[in-house]
């Protein structure tokens, strides 16, 4: 509501207290503050992309970009990601398994990431296969069984002083999921959410000797050109922080020149909580 109308809704207010007493005034601001939630509400679901309940890309009226980075069993990159975001002021999110949040050769890792100010969220406690590759409907894990492993990885989380109520953004482990890992993961407080898929940013896990290898100036490319014929307004961008000495191509290597290249055509790098949260 603009600051006129505000104003205008006030006096109208002032004026019902004068003719109608307290209990009017009342309801009517029980009224207005309900009309904003719902405001708000319309807003995110009207301008995000969803699929299987995941959020798969923020408002496309904005030129914003959340990086994101995902982790378990490798962080060979971490030094030189982190340095990398740091001299370029970037904001980035990363969420990691059980398993990488206790392993004690992250730990400095995990500090560091933390004082930097980045996002930090959960990618399941052993990184699980929720569905069958060949049968997404197919469910290879019981709700038992999610909430009991996704409660391990925020309690390996909670003891790096890192909260469930400032991790709300999940991302599901081998970003492959169905509804009912959406609902699954709502009935547990939290908003499910995977990478915008449009470009190979994802594959840059992938080593010579696997049938879908792809190379990291392919994957720069598939980036760049994507943004030139459709843009890469509220892109969730998922890499990985770490991919195993299979690959010796690391695609993090070219992130200062990506980050440049897309600054230079206006975009911000942000948070996932940022991207994602009307109120910022």
């Amino acid at each position: 509501m603009k600051r006129g109308a505000f104003f205008r809704f006030l006096l109208k207010v002032v004026d019902l207290k004068n003719t109608y007493g307290k209990g009017l005034i009342v309801g009517c601001l029980l009224l207005f503050f309900l009309s904003i939630v719902i405001g708000v509400k319309a807003q995110t679901e009207e301008t995000f992309t969803y699929s299987f309940g995941a959020i798969t890309r923020g408002n496309q009226n904005q030129k914003q970009i959340a990086l994101v980075f995902t982790g378990h069993e490798y962080a060979e990159g971490g030094g030189h990601i982190s340095k990398i975001l740091k001299d370029s002021t970037v904001k980035a999110s990363f969420f990691f398994t059980g398993d990488f949040y206790r392993n004690p050769k992250f730990q400095s890792l995990i500090e560091k990431i933390k004082e930097d100010g980045h996002y930090l969220g959960a990618h399941s406690n052993q990184h699980l296969l929720y569905c069958a590759w060949g049968n997404r409907d197919s469910l290879l894990v019981d709700k038992e069984e999610f909430k009991s492993d996704l409660a391990a990885n925020y309690k390996e989380m909670r003891k790096r002083g890192i909260p469930k109520s400032s991790a709300q953004y999940y991302l599901p482990s081998y970003e492959w999921y169905n509804d009912s890992i959406g609902q699954w993961t709502k009935d547990w407080g939290l908003q499910l959410i995977n990478f915008t898929p449009g470009t190979r940013s994802n594959a840059d896990y992938t080593d010579p000797t696997m049938p879908n290898y792809v190379p990291s100036q392919e994957i720069f490319e598939s980036i760049v050109n994507y943004e030139q014929s459709n843009g890469l307004n509220g892109f969730i961008l998922l890499l990985h922080i770490g991919v195993g000495p299979k690959r010796e191509d690391k695609f993090y290597n070219l992130l200062p020149r990506l980050i440049k290249e897309l600054e230079n055509k206006g975009y911000q790098f942000v948070t996932i909580e940022t991207l994602l949260n009307p109120k910022n």
